[in-house]
């Protein structure tokens, strides 16, 4: 199997079948033979022993290395599922996925991997033809900005979900995310959202020490994340506009959000963890495009620095960077009244120390479980247990974080939480086909206006 950790966090390969670094997956839903069943099948009303029997039928949306990591990690969570309905908007990501999950799953792909021709679904109304397939859990692993409508859609029909992160580019898509959560909490659905980190024994232990107040009352966070470029896909003469948007897709941020938004939020949601996963009440950020060449590269920045400011007056910080050849850096540094913290997941360094620089707690715990998988045996069990967990709350939060975030920098005003959340600007058009499609401008802080 591929080597989650060689591949870059962001660096899809839509067109081999390999398995990318970010490998999720979801939980389980509204079996097909029992569709009368409110609150979703497996909920706390199924008898204990149909939940432990019950064949988990598995559906993917959004099949690019991202999707194909997702599909690999839902088979591999549970010993009683199955892989039966695939969309994607492009024919040959599906069809390289379905190659690639085969592939991974080896001996086990004939019990497992059980996709018919008439269930593999290619154009923007896919998604609706896998939830309606008769699976029993979704995965979204489409591009950010259609989540809020593909978690809606799986929401009212019942499943449990997977949904990747970011789960929005936008405040009209947050706020339709925090329905669907709020839905979904209502119907008892699991629903998984892709922040891994959460996940990582070490970084469990780690943020648990902060907050069993090993050193202190936090009072400043600062993350990282300081990285290279993403690759580019040079326009072939058959592509559309909209086609060479979709295939460079985190580059254009109507679709993916930038960076801060798609790549980025990984840091600023363990900044939010550092500190209880309180909510800011502003943010200011810096931000701007330097080093970025190519019509590949669409309208995104390269660099932010944002500043969030909480009740009480206590500021965060989190950086991040896509531009090659400087130093990279993914570490989150946590000060507290009685000392600090130090932590970095792939290295891996969970350290606390007093005010004195000496250390006062390191993990030493196992460091050898897949996070990737862990989040999705998790989330398979607690559906298993009729208790389906549900972090689409706060995964929305986290996404709205790097929001305002990005708001704050195009528009280079001071964006609060409420105007952030109720913001009216919708990147994502109403009807998308393929043809012409215009290539967004640069935001230029001062001049590009909050909406």
């Amino acid at each position: 199997m591929t080597d989650s950790r060689a591949i870059d966090t962001n660096q899809r390969t839509n067109t081999t079948p390999g398995v990318s670094r970010r490998e999720f997956v979801l939980a389980a839903s509204a079996a097909a033979a029992l569709p009368s069943l409110a609150g979703g099948f497996l909920s706390n009303a199924v008898p204990e022993r149909r939940r432990e029997s019950a064949t988990l039928r598995i559906g993917l949306i959004g099949c690019g290395g991202r999707g194909t990591g997702a599909a690999v990690q839902a088979l591999r969570a549970d010993s009683n599922c199955e892989l039966v309905a695939m969309g994607d908007v492009f024919t040959d990501r599906l069809e390289n996925c379905l190659k690639g999950v085969t592939a991974e799953m080896g001996d086990e792909a004939p019990a497992k991997v059980k996709v018919d021709p008439d269930r593999r679904f290619v154009g923007f109304d896919s998604y609706q033809k896998v939830i309606d397939s008769g699976v029993d859990v979704v995965l979204l692993c489409s591009y950010p900005a259609f989540r809020p409508a593909h978690l809606k859609a799986a929401v009212q029909a019942g499943k449990h979900i997977f949904a990747e992160k970011p789960l929005a580019v936008d405040g009209p898509g947050l706020r339709s995310v925090l329905e669907s959560a709020a839905e979904a909490k209502r119907k008892n659905l699991g629903v998984v959202v892709g922040f891994c980190w959460r996940y990582n024994d070490g970084m469990k232990a780690t943020f648990g020490e902060l907050a069993r107040g090993t050193i202190g009352d936090i009072v400043n966070v600062q993350t990282t994340y300081l990285t290279g470029t993403l690759g580019k896909r040079p326009r072939k003469p058959e592509w559309t506009d909209l086609e060479f948007q979709m295939r460079n897709w985190w580059h254009f941020p109507w679709i993916s959000g930038d960076h801060i938004v798609e790549q980025a939020v990984h840091s600023i949601d363990r900044l939010s963890w550092a500190v209880g996963d309180r909510l800011p009440k502003r943010v200011i950020c810096l931000g701007g495009c330097a080093a970025r060449t190519g019509p590949e590269s669409g309208a995104s920045y390269d660099h932010f620095a944002a500043v969030y400011e909480y009740d009480g007056g206590m500021r965060t910080f989190h950086t991040c960077r896509q531009i090659d050849s400087c130093p990279n850096d993914n570490t989150d540094y946590v000060w507290g009244l009685k000392g600090s913290a130090v932590i970095n997941g792939w290295a891996p360094t969970y350290s606390l120390r007093d005010v004195s620089g000496r250390e006062v707690w390191k993990y030493t715990g196992p460091n050898d479980r897949d996070m990737y998988q862990t989040e999705h045996n998790e989330l398979f069990a607690s559906i298993r247990a009729g208790t389906p967990i549900n972090d689409c709350e706060r995964g929305a939060n986290s996404t709205l974080m790097a929001v305002m975030a990005r708001m704050a920098a195009y528009t280079g005003q001071t964006i609060s939480w409420e105007q952030a959340l109720n913001s009216k600007e919708s990147l994502v058009p109403e009807h998308l086909e393929f043809g012409p499609f215009p290539f967004a401008e640069l935001a230029v802080p001062g001049k590009t206006k909050f909406v």
